[in-house]
């Protein structure tokens, strides 16, 4: 079996980015995702509309929202999945903060309300189940991160069942090599970062719709992690572009596991 998957964030609906808003862009994305032949796709930023919009577009993947309540002015990281390949059993959110199924709150000095999106599944060939996760962390401080990590964890840690693969994607505005990271790796001592298994070499996930590192860091803020249960097949930063613009500010990062 082999489960495609993506971490992608697509920038929320801004007029203020010109010629690089949504409606300018949408169609080149959803061109690349379609591309992928995906069976998950895990998001961050926007709010409803474009979010609707975009599961219109996507040829294959629907988005998971059953049990979620929908804020008008909040951004949502979102699961969408294949049926035909996938089989949903639940899902829901984590807030990132001191009361994570109150939805809209936020704690620990955080600039918004951040979440996590999270689905029970099953790959429908292999019939392998697994529980996956998709985030957004705190832009602002690390303090903060380090905090919404650990609502994070220990909720997922109530969630997940024993014997169940993990698979956790999503903006975590941090480096891979920080503390948030830390936190993860304390709450699941298997976790897997493929980027760190292929040896590659840092480089930045975010740019400002250029694909140029604006901090010259190389700074990887964009994870797609696994449990030991996994097996990646490669993993990259997609970073296609069309007579000069890019379908985020962000490079999507995709993998192949089994």
């Amino acid at each position: 079996m082999v489960l495609s998957i993506c971490s992608a964030n697509i920038r929320f609906e801004n007029p203020a980015d010109g010629q690089n808003d949504w409606p300018h862009r949408r169609s080149f994305l959803c061109e690349i995702l379609n591309s992928r032949g995906l069976d998950l796709l895990g998001t961050q930023e926007g709010r409803e509309p474009q979010l609707r919009d975009l599961e219109n577009r996507l040829t294959d993947l629907i988005l998971c929202d059953q049990n979620r309540q929908w804020i008008e002015e909040r951004m949502y990281p979102c699961i969408y999945f294949n049926p035909k390949t996938i089989d949903i059993q639940d899902c829901g959110d984590i807030w990132l903060s001191k009361t994570p199924y109150t939805p809209g709150t936020k704690d620990f000095d955080s600039a918004f309300p951040r979440l996590s999106s999270w689905v029970r599944a099953t790959h429908k060939e292999s019939q392998k189940k697994f529980f996956y996760i998709n985030c957004h962390l705190d832009h602002v401080k690390e303090e903060t991160r380090i905090e919404q990590a650990r609502v994070l964890c220990e909720e997922v840690g109530k969630h997940i069942k024993e014997g169940e693969s993990l698979i956790l994607t999503g903006d975590f505005n941090s480096s891979p090599l920080g503390p948030v990271r830390k936190v993860i790796e304390d709450h699941f001592s298997d976790i897997r970062d493929p980027w760190f298994d292929f040896k590659l070499t840092e480089e930045s996930s975010f740019h400002k719709f250029d694909g140029k590192d604006p901090t010259g860091e190389a700074t990887r803020i964009d994870w797609l992690l696994h449990s030991s249960h996994w097996k990646a097949n490669q993993i990259e930063l997609i970073k296609e572009q069309r007579n000069g613009q890019f379908p985020s500010d962000h490079f999507f990062v995709h993998s192949t596991l089994s």
